[in-house]
């Protein structure tokens, strides 16, 4: 450890727990700079789901355009969140971190002002490039801080506070949408972004890993950014037109050989940005499969619930951002009890009971249909799904943070939060094409069960991929138009349900993952 006479904490610090007075003084800003660095970018997200159907009807966008809106941001952060915990390994983990935050709050006030979709698109992927420096290094600077006995309880304190003040967002933002427009929603991050900077800049010393011979592998950070992007677009693309079309089918082959490519590079490479060793602990493997799956699931629901509760259910975006409130309320309430319960007895069990007590929640929440009152239709489902993930992001995160040495934490995050991003980037692309293909099966039937002017089946046929997004055409009877929507409400109903069943069958599947490759006392270092 360096450390100089006069004031430590004005000094780096060399390694990932570092022992003198410093460290101890700088634990509680450390940790609200990283509840507010982390909140911007779940704020971000739950706003942002919130809003989704207000953008959509701005633009007249298709499910395509919405999900590059969401994905133009997951894409990138998935892609590049690797080199932001390498580049916070490298040349410090503060420094990294600020500037993610001002590149968040940058892109955060352009989304804001973007005439069209495709500036959008383009603010979001900056957004993406901030997260990918912020949230890894958010984590890293938790446990270059707090010792292994801590870190639970700490990881645990983040959850916590993370989700309550995430859970200020939706409703926020929801009132933002009804009461103004959606842009709006876009700088709640703005004054979350400049505290964090400002506590960053005055109160947290720099951590840094002690190999100073380690450099930036922009070969892998190539090849991973394109994998990953192109391998996206084919999925996304697939919604409108099949998995049969060949630039479909042309995208995701490039994009398979690509990461092939670069798990390749990272095997050659003399300083690999996602070295592979990591992956000999079987408990690293295990919680990391165990991310995937699970958050695949939970991305599902975040992007697919708003649509149903606002085009169908008819709630106002206030009203359907207020609905997540018992999920966020109620992880944030047991988050920091879960984390200390897994210092102390271990992470295997939580990581078991959390995803199942989730599935249950997912099942429910297929259940209800058209016109269900909320708190006999929605609100058991996301109660149930709060206290689920209360049990499980805790745990999660810290066996992966303890499965490798201390001076691989930064790489550690980027890893197990790019696989959670991928997952949702993947769930909303390729549940996307089931959502639309089971819609338009559903469709077809329902149109078939009903008189309608051939005039608007067929407009209804040709916006099919807008889901319940469909607008109808005003040149027609109220009867006509009463029944034509119910039709579109119920083939969607159908598709959610499917949507909703299917992440739950992921969620046991995570259940089983966690039981069969984690140990009893996971959350010590394997």
């Amino acid at each position: 450890m360096i450390t100089t006479e006069k004031n430590p904490c004005d000094e780096l610090i060399i390694g990932a727990n570092p022992s003198f007075a410093c460290a101890q003084q700088s634990k509680k800003w450390v940790l609200i700079t990283a509840i507010l660095g982390s909140s911007m970018a779940f704020i971000n997200g739950s706003v942002v789901n919130v809003a989704l159907p207000a953008i959509q009807s701005a633009f007249n966008g298709s499910v395509t355009d919405i999900q590059w809106i969401v994905n133009g941001y997951a894409i990138i952060l998935a892609a590049l969140i690797l080199v932001g915990g390498s580049l916070g390994d490298i040349y410090g983990r503060k420094k990294i971190f600020g500037i993610g935050a001002f590149a968040f709050l940058i892109a955060s006030v352009w989304s804001g002002l973007s005439p069209t979709v495709f500036q959008l698109i383009i603010a979001r992927a900056i957004q993406g490039a901030g997260g990918a420096l912020l949230i890894p290094n958010s984590l890293a600077l938790i446990s270059s801080a707090y010792p292994k006995k801590e870190r639970g309880k700490a990881i645990g304190t983040w959850s916590a506070f993370s989700a309550i003040t995430t859970a200020i967002g939706p409703v926020l933002g929801g009132w933002l949408v009804d009461s103004f427009s959606w842009r709006p929603v876009f700088y709640i991050s703005v004054p979350v972004a400049l505290l964090a900077i400002g506590i960053l800049l005055f109160k947290v010393p720099e951590f840094k890993a002690d190999d100073s011979n380690q450099r930036l592998d922009w070969a892998g950070a190539i090849l991973a950014t394109l994998g990953f992007g192109i391998t996206s677009l084919g999925l996304i693309q697939a919604s409108e037109m099949g998995f049969s079309d060949p630039l479909v089918i042309g995208s995701i082959t490039t994009g398979l050989i690509l990461v092939l490519l670069f798990i390749i590079q990272e095997k050659r490479s003399s300083h690999p940005m996602m070295p592979l060793n990591v992956f000999n602990s079987k408990t690293f493997s295990g919680v990391n499969l165990v991310t995937l799956i699970i958050y695949f699931a939970l991305s599902s629901v975040f992007f697919f619930l708003p649509f149903n509760l606002i085009q169908v259910q008819g709630y106002s975006a206030t009203e359907a951002g207020a609905a997540f409130l018992p999920f966020t309320l109620i992880m944030g309430f047991f988050a920091r009890w879960t984390g200390a319960i897994g210092d102390r007895y271990g992470n295997r069990i939580p990581l078991v009971i959390g995803p199942v007590l989730t599935a249950i929640a997912y099942y429910t929440l297929s259940l209800p249909g058209i016109s269900d009152n909320f708190w006999t239709s929605f609100f058991p489902g996301l109660t149930l799904m709060g206290l689920g993930m209360a049990l499980t992001v805790p745990p999660l995160t810290t066996t992966v943070m303890n499965a490798v040495q201390d001076s691989q934490t930064g790489i550690a995050s980027g890893i197990n939060n790019s696989v959670s991003r991928l997952a949702g980037m993947l769930a909303v692309a390729v549940l996307g094409v089931v959502a639309v293909q089971i819609f338009s099966s559903e469709l077809m039937l329902e149109l078939g069960r009903v008189e309608l002017p051939a005039e608007l089946v067929n407009s209804i046929q040709l916006q099919e991929t807008k889901l319940a997004g469909i607008s109808l055409d005003s040149g027609f009877t109220e009867s006509q138009l009463s029944t034509a929507r119910n039709v579109v409400n119920q083939s969607f109903i159908s598709s959610f349900q499917w949507v909703m069943r299917g992440s739950a069958i992921m969620a046991l599947l995570g259940a089983l993952m966690a039981w069969f490759t984690l140990k009893k006392t996971s959350s010590a270092k394997s």
